[in-house]
């Protein structure tokens, strides 16, 4: 049994030149968005680690410090926190910051006010959204029936070549200020992906 799960991890490391590992704290909505990206060639590979239930930031972290420690991290892969800015304290968010200054392949991405957001900026700027209700309502004028659920054929790469623009251009000041700011720096890690894929 160890010889074999030796060979598996070997053939893992050949097939994929990049592993994306991306912590989330959703369970339906960025598992869904992210898996578009694992399909896209056997360039690299997107794992998605989520819970069963909605999880708080420490959760994030927690789950990706136990993945790393089970799994290991090689150098040329990157390690993602990704959670909604929410009610959470930003004694909270802080730790996660923190931890992705670690490491150059660690990262930590957050949308304010939700993931919804960074879907939001595929189809418009955003402009006027102010809180979590106002990012659901504008969403669905794109996603009609959008439940948490995207529906991958939704979403192409122009869209989100679009996205990637408009949050840019959103994501100006500190840390802190992001933590106050409508906007989301999902782009950093769907930029990364997509230039290892489109390279």
């Amino acid at each position: 049994m160890p010889r074999r799960e030796f060979i598996r991890k070997n053939i893992d490391v050949r097939r994929y030149e990049k592993l994306f590992i991306l912590s989330v704290d959703g369970q339906k909505t960025e598992p869904e968005y992210f898996s578009i990206f694992d399909k896209l060639g056997p360039i690299i590979r997107v794992k998605c680690l989520k819970s069963k239930k909605s999880s708080s930031p420490l959760q994030v972290l927690k789950r990706m410090k136990k993945y790393i420690k089970d799994e290991g991290l090689l150098k040329t892969d990157e390690a993602w926190l990704i959670v909604d800015r929410d009610e959470w304290t930003d004694e909270q968010l802080v730790q996660l910051h923190q931890w992705s200054d670690e490491k150059d392949n660690h990262g930590f991405a957050i949308s304010n006010p939700k993931f919804e957001y960074w879907l939001l900026l595929h189809f418009e700027d955003g402009k006027g959204v102010k809180n979590s209700k106002d990012c659901t309502k504008k969403l669905k004028k794109y996603i009609p029936k959008y439940d948490k659920s995207i529906g991958l054929g939704e979403i192409t790469d122009k869209m989100i070549l679009d996205a990637i623009k408009r949050a840019k251009e959103k994501d100006k000041g500190s840390f802190e200020e992001r933590l106050k700011n409508v906007g989301s720096t999902v782009y950093k890690v769907v930029e990364n992906i997509m230039r290892r894929n489109f390279k």
